[in-house]
């Protein structure tokens, strides 16, 4: 096989892409360090919580570190896949991504250690979330490195961009928001919470990108990805009601009610969005405005 070196060829970099333009954001607003975020005043606010509460941010913690070292691992696949295909401004974009994301494993980490938890938290971790980080979102993902079909990667972006960071990421930034903000307390994790919200909306849009991209290119994939998110929408309903142990609300007043109602617009949103790839061309789709898939 000859390759072909597209960046010193007549055709050069595409920079109107959408993945050229979210690697240049990237670039802008990526940049930050979790070794810089202050906790002093975070640690002065853990030592006040009362024990529900310092067990509600435990719980919503380890999961997300948990979530953001799966995320972290799982990626390569796709970026392997991608390089294949000789999408060199995807692939551009793809690096920043996975950067980003061991960032964000790291930043967990560091407030675990501020707040002295260096124990297992992995208690925290239910049946609903094992099966979904311990074993969908790994053989999903997995299943990339001897399966390169279109079929193949939209279940793939399904499960890793529109289910677990498209709909649990974003409703465990809205509890974040709803318990802590609220209280105004803990303010290095609720910067750090920002700046990754920040991070995963170019995330969300590149996955985005990339299933209309898929459903322009063969429109029976959105049958695939609209059949794989029915499957996954109970989980999400699950993950909720475990995180809230069974109560009305929790040590912070966040009700079930309003996050159950979040979780369930996240997954209706992402599938509007996707729905817009049917009758449009893949130009239209490489086209798209940061804006229209939800980048920040």
């Amino acid at each position: 096989m000859r390759r072909e070196m597209k960046t010193t060829s007549e055709r050069g970099l595409q920079e109107d892409l959408l993945p050229f333009r979210l690697y240049q954001k990237a670039k802008k607003f990526g940049g930050w360090d979790p070794k810089e975020i202050d906790f002093t005043q975070d640690v002065k606010d853990w030592q006040f919580l009362s024990g529900a509460q310092q067990e509600e941010i435990l719980r919503l913690v380890s999961q997300f570190q948990a979530g953001e070292e799966a995320v972290t691992l799982d990626l390569l696949p796709l970026i392997m896949v991608i390089a294949k295909e000789g999408r060199i401004e995807e692939e551009m974009y793809l690096t920043t991504f996975l950067f980003e994301e061991a960032k964000h494993t790291e930043f967990f980490r560091l407030f675990l250690n501020e707040i002295g938890q260096k124990d297992n938290l992995s208690r925290y971790h239910s049946d609903t979330y094992q099966k979904i980080f311990y074993h969908i979102l790994p053989e999903a993902m997995g299943k990339l490195q001897h399966d390169h079909s279109r079929e193949a990667l939209a279940e793939a972006s399904t499960v890793y961009n529109m289910f677990v960071e498209g709909v649990l990421a974003e409703t465990g930034y809205f509890s974040f928001y709803e318990s802590l903000e609220k209280a105004q307390i803990m303010p290095g994790l609720m910067k750090g919470v920002g700046l990754l919200k920040r991070d995963e909306s170019r995330h969300i849009g590149y996955g985005t990108f990339l299933l209309q991209r898929l459903i322009a290119e063969k429109p029976s994939l959105f049958e695939l990805v609209q059949n794989k998110m029915d499957e996954l929408a109970p989980l999400a309903q699950q993950l909720t009601h475990e995180g809230m142990g069974g109560k009305a609300q929790n040590a912070f007043g966040n009700t079930l009610d309003a996050t159950m109602a979040f979780s369930m617009k996240q997954l209706s949103v992402r599938m509007e969005i996707l729905a817009r790839a049917k009758g449009k061309s893949v130009k239209d789709i490489q086209e798209t405005l940061e804006a229209d898939v939800g980048v920040i």
